[in-house]
């Protein structure tokens, strides 16, 4: 065993040792403390020891937020099991796509996604362990409540740093949502980051709102925990319960994605709070939204630029310390922006962002030849654009054209993937997909699309097939006909002509 270990599973026996009877997490009205939260963990992993799920196998989680979604991580950190949460907003196809690469041994559901995965145990037999978040049972589901074990629980697995903790979904470049795997080294060390930069301590609340398959929720609850604070778990995000629990638990941090804060700020003032105990937001947001917070709140706006690759922020800031920038680099990370090249370019010139440090993920789950290409050269090449200043502060300028991206509400979209739906429809020859501004989800999807007859189809038509076969946040807001898109000499859509055609209205 390592003598410089240290994983997720000893940030855990740290805080139960350190912390103790305080609060690590509360949902409803229960509250359960590190010293629990060790027990809990400890008589799971006991269970999934006796299934014999062992250190590399996969567990899939697809659940809407819930304190034994916390357990289990800590249970897979504990026995080198590798977490695999999915989205729970996707379809039925697009979940079984992720188990296909996945190929887990055990897949946990919760009541919310159950309708999605019914019948599947006994059609997925390569999956041996299928079970419910809850004490409830359903045909082909054990409640995961069974499987807490009582009793010293098994030995601990040894478990590297540098080992795999959980595999992130990203966007799906290539129809299957890539799986950016994350070290127990690269979570520990976003932990550190955040604490050194937000200042977190044990009297800090965060109010878990935002799904914990994302980085953004997730790495906020083990940076608080790491630091002796609580998360305060919502199964999902509603606005005016939101307020309740921050006015209730004195809720210090919130994370932020289009609409979420706006749809706050509204709550808060129809309930007449003021949010009193809030201190941070982090995350993306319009300007006038984070201008609201700081009018009608004492909380700071956060702000800076990461992905899932690279475990969070790798820049960060108050947005009033530089407007319009994503900060300077985090201590923990360099950050160059490079040409073609990989030939880094002089400040105020836009290139690629790229990102070296313990924060970078270990690559993409099951794709070796992806991984190499985006780790090439010893830097993590992010597909994002961006610029330095002079004093080193980073801003964003947007995706490299292969790699656009759209962000509806924190969101991952790429709009092949929706092109490649919308291609299916009769009588659509040719179609362009792209993000445009939007005023409540930060941005919104807009589809052009070749169709003949003209007048075949409405645009609520469109959308609605979109959504019977992908998820339905990939859906376009906005769908305009044509009969004729542009072209490349070489035949294909040419973008640049169409959005400079279309724009970015309706």
């Amino acid at each position: 065993m390592d003598v410089h270990r240290f994983t997720v599973y000893d940030l855990i026996t740290r805080g139960a040792a350190v912390h103790g009877g305080a609060p690590a997490v509360i949902q409803g009205e229960q509250s359960i403390s590190f010293r629990e939260l060790r027990r809990r963990v400890d008589a799971l992993a006991g269970g999934l020891a006796a299934l014999g799920i062992g250190p590399g196998e996969r567990v899939c989680l697809l659940a809407q937020n819930d304190a034994a979604y916390l357990d289990l991580y800590g249970a897979c950190a504990r026995q080198g099991i590798i977490a695999y949460p999915i989205n729970w907003r996707l379809t039925a196809e697009e979940v079984a796509r992720v188990l296909e690469r996945a190929a887990p041994v055990m897949l946990v559901a919760d009541a919310s996604t159950l309708g999605v995965v019914a019948g599947w145990p006994e059609r997925m037999r390569t999956i041996p362990h299928w079970y419910l978040l809850g004490g409830a049972a359903s045909p082909g589901f054990t409640p995961l409540a069974a499987l807490y074990r009582k009793g010293p629980p098994p030995p601990a697995a040894d478990v590297a740093s540098d080992h795999p903790f959980a595999v992130i979904s990203t966007a799906a470049v290539d129809v299957v949502p890539r799986g950016a795997v994350l070290t127990h080294a690269n979570v520990l060390a976003a932990n550190l980051t955040a604490i050194a930069a937000l200042g977190y301590t044990p009297a800090d609340r965060y109010l878990a709102a935002l799904p914990l398959f994302h980085i953004s929720a997730l790495g906020t609850v083990l940076a608080v925990m790491h630091a002796g604070g609580a998360s305060v778990i919502m199964a999902r995000y509603d606005p005016e319960e939101a307020v309740r629990l921050i006015d209730r638990h004195r809720v210090t941090h919130v994370s932020d994605f289009p609409p979420v804060l706006a749809t706050l700020l509204d709550a808060a003032e129809k309930l007449g709070s003021r949010l009193p105990s809030l201190t941070h937001v982090s995350g993306l947001d319009a300007a006038p939204t984070i201008q609201r917070l700081h009018e009608q709140t004492g909380a700071r706006f956060w702000t800076g630029f990461g992905q899932s690759e690279t475990s969070g922020f790798v820049t960060l800031q108050r947005v009033t310390d530089r407007p319009g920038a994503a900060g300077k680099p985090v201590p923990a990370a360099q950050v160059r922006v490079v040409d073609d090249y990989d030939r880094e370019v002089p400040a105020g010139t836009p290139g690629e962002i790229v990102v070296r440090g313990p924060l970078v993920f270990q690559g993409y789950f099951g794709q070796p030849d992806v991984t190499a290409y985006t780790l090439r050269q010893g830097w993590h090449h992010t597909g994002d654009v961006g610029r330095f200043d002079a004093e080193g502060y980073l801003y964003y300028v947007g995706r490299k054209p292969e790699k656009e991206l759209i962000k509806p509400g924190g969101e991952n979209v790429y709009p092949a993937e929706v092109e490649t739906v919308i291609m299916q429809m009769e009588g659509v020859s040719g179609v362009c997909v792209y993000g445009i501004p939007d005023g409540r989800w930060g941005e919104a999807i807009k589809a052009v699309v070749e169709v003949s007859p003209g007048g075949r189809y409405t645009a609520q038509q469109v959308s609605d097939f979109v959504g019977s076969r992908i998820a339905r946040f990939k859906r376009p807001h906005v769908v305009v006909f044509t009969d004729a898109l542009p072209r490349t000499a070489e035949a294909s859509i040419d973008r640049d002509a169409v959005k400079a055609a279309w724009g970015e209205g309706t």
